[in-house]
């Protein structure tokens, strides 16, 4: 059943691309929502609007949450996790690091996920139970054993940056390892891990749409995902920690020590 859910949300991801694509070719329509920070395009709103009117035609009655809001809420077990445009501010300076994520969870069980980059037509799936693949083809996680020889992302908040702790984090790790890039999608970023790009991320404060579906590749790409305390990573948790695996304890470690100077929120 996970594939039959996959097979949708791919098929759905690669339309609403192709809604980005025609949209980013052209004179961008940019919004704000609330603050001069938070971007929105008319790309996201056209695309959220398709995808959730495909999921209700594909699967009437499953709960839908959406970053731009046209989801909705329903009493079915199954909830998809949608993020139309994921890396808006990028989009709208036509950095083409940006793209489509959706997963479906039933309960706190995520059981399908795909990220869609249609700018360079990178495709990332996963079933639960049946792996991770990157444009068709099955991957891993990295082999990188040791932090000091790993590369690493994070992400930065798009309000109240002033407040976010990630700097004092992001200094350290970049001490601590070949680097640390930031590329302003945290779901290309977990797909990135998943894939082996990428050995570890971190970022405070992602919803659920950002993560459910790197979430679930990580997992079935034999990574791991979880709290700076090392307890088991829940969708909307504060802090996000995910990794390769073999530097996890390391990255939690250097985390919780941070934490303990900079208090995270969640992180105590």
């Amino acid at each position: 059943m996970s594939r039959n859910y996959l097979q949708a949300a791919v098929e759905i991801a690669q339309e609403a691309g192709k809604i980005l694509i025609e949209a980013f070719s052209g004179p961008l329509d940019i919004r704000y929502k609330g603050d001069e920070v938070d971007l929105v395009t008319q790309a996201d709103k056209r695309s959220e609007q398709f995808i959730v009117s495909r999921l209700n035609e594909y699967f009437p009655g499953h709960a839908i949450t959406a970053e731009e809001g046209t989801g909705q809420d329903t009493a079915s077990a199954f909830r998809w996790h949608v993020d139309p445009l994921d890396g808006t501010t990028n989009f709208a300076h036509h950095y083409p690091c940006f793209c489509v994520s959706i997963a479906l969870a039933e309960r706190d069980t995520l059981l399908a996920g795909a990220i869609f980059n249609p700018y360079y037509n990178e495709l990332y799936t996963a079933a639960r139970g049946e792996g991770a693949a990157f444009n068709g083809r099955k991957i891993a996680v990295s082999k990188v054993p040791t932090l000091s020889t790993s590369l690493l992302c994070t992400g930065f908040p798009v309000r109240n940056r002033r407040i976010s702790p990630n700097l004092q984090y992001y200094g350290e790790f970049t001490q601590r390892t070949h680097g640390v890039r930031r590329d302003g999608s945290a779901a290309l970023d977990l797909a990135c891990v998943a894939s082996g790009r990428f050995d570890g991320f971190w970022e405070f404060g992602l919803n659920k749409w950002d993560v459910a579906a790197g979430v679930l590749l990580i997992e079935e790409a034999g990574g791991k995902v979880s709290d700076f305390a090392g307890e088991p990573y829940q969708l909307g948790a504060p802090v996000i920690l995910a990794s390769n695996g073999l530097i996890h304890e390391e990255m939690r470690q250097v985390a919780w020590e941070i934490s303990r100077r900079a208090p995270a929120p969640g992180s105590r």
